[in-house]
């Protein structure tokens, strides 16, 4: 099976409707971050200078199936406009009598954007009939949001079988290929740096690293439960207690694989988010301290195996790097990244965030906006929106 690319389609002259990842946060009514919105419009000027019509369409938020005047795609509008050079006309519906009218009205070279999908409960419930409306206003389909490719929705899965003419854009096929070179080819030695939060989120991911990995480094709080798995006191630092035997089974795994499972030597704690830092041995975390970050060895030996490694991979801070008291341990990891010879992939999140903070994004190969896509196609997992544009 092979993915389709966009440049192989034919679109003059035809309607093509462009799913979007313009998932972006609002506030007053006001784009606050439109790093998505300008990611996505050389993608749109394409299609439009190809002669196309473009029905553009996204979700935003966590709407719940009804209309929510405030994750409205319309502020997006303008933000989409000047980044692409066109009108943009916006239609307050994604399908019904506006859409359909507002889509049969529209020229090639012009610019249509729909509301918000998740006003339909149709869209996350993968609806035939809202399927069928959506693809009853275009010639042709193009999903270029790769972070909504896990989900089996309307507009990223089910709307794509009911196009003959239907690809990958260019955003989503770079995804593809960077992602798929750290799942199935990755040159060696491949260093994988995970944190965050919890493991439950990225088990299935630290289960596929366990295997394809040299080296796994954890760090952050899913790094706690680790460490107290292996009989590490770690105070009041957060932790799955429900876990520990997985993270047992876990270290267990890549034990016998021969991938060096690397955990934190010395921490930041402090006795609150909002309190004095102090570093500390591992071994030395007291009852009434908590983790919040990775301390200097610690950075030390992750730059030193991310300098040696040909393929490297990153998805979660280090600690609580939205304080900056908790920070240098993630922005230690975001420069050890962008200084190494490999082939460097950030995946999703807060990851990105970090990396944009470091000003070190154009000296990686690959950041990915997919986060939990990147996770789940990293473990393997058949992606609904890939799946659908396959031939």
């Amino acid at each position: 099976m092979a993915l389709r690319l966009m440049d192989e389609l034919q679109v003059s002259g035809r309607r093509v409707l462009l799913r979007l990842d313009l998932n972006v946060p609002l506030k007053d009514g006001k784009v606050l971050d439109d790093t998505r919105v300008r990611e996505a419009a050389p993608t749109v000027r394409a299609l439009l200078d190809r002669g196309a019509a473009v029905i553009a369409c996204s979700h935003l938020g966590r709407a719940k199936g009804k209309p929510d005047p405030a994750l409205s795609l319309a502020p997006v509008a303008g933000v989409l406009e000047r980044y692409v050079g066109t009108p943009v006309r916006f239609v307050p519906d994604s399908v019904g009598e506006l859409a359909r009218r507002a889509a049969a009205e529209l020229r090639p070279g012009e610019l249509l954007l729909l509301e918000n999908l998740r006003f339909h409960s149709g869209e996350e419930g993968n609806d035939p009939e809202f399927c069928a409306q959506l693809a009853a206003l275009a010639d042709v389909y193009v999903n270029d949001a790769f972070g909504t490719a896990h989900r089996a929705h309307a507009s990223t899965a089910g709307v794509a079988a009911l196009f003959p003419a239907r690809a990958a854009g260019p955003l989503m096929a770079r995804e593809i290929a960077a992602l798929t070179k750290v799942r199935d080819t990755a040159e060696r030695p491949f260093v994988a740096v995970v944190g965050g939060a919890k493991i439950s989120g990225k088990l299935e991911t630290l289960k596929a690293l366990a295997h394809k990995a040299d080296t796994l480094a954890l760090v952050g709080g899913m790094a706690n439960t680790f460490l107290l798995a292996n009989g590490v006191t770690v105070g009041k630092s957060l932790v799955e207690n429900d876990l520990l035997e997985v993270a047992r089974s876990v270290a267990a795994d890549a034990s016998s694989r021969g991938v060096a499972l690397l955990l934190p030597v010395d921490v930041v704690v402090a006795a609150n988010p909002d309190g004095p830092p102090c570093t500390v041995a591992t071994s030395d975390v007291g009852a009434d301290q908590m983790i919040l970050d990775i301390g200097p060895l610690t950075q030390e030996h992750i730059a030193t195996v991310l300098a040696q490694a040909r393929t490297a991979f990153w998805n979660g801070p280090a600690g609580m790097f939205e304080k900056p008291a908790f920070a240098k341990g993630t922005f230690a990891i975001a420069r050890a990244l962008a200084a190494s010879r490999a082939f460097t992939v950030v995946g999703g999140g807060e990851s990105v965030a970090a990396v944009q903070q470091a000003g070190v994004v154009d000296r990686l190969s690959h950041v990915s906006t997919g986060g939990g896509a990147s996770l789940e196609f990293l473990a393997g997992v058949d992606l609904p929106g890939v799946a659908a544009l396959m031939e």
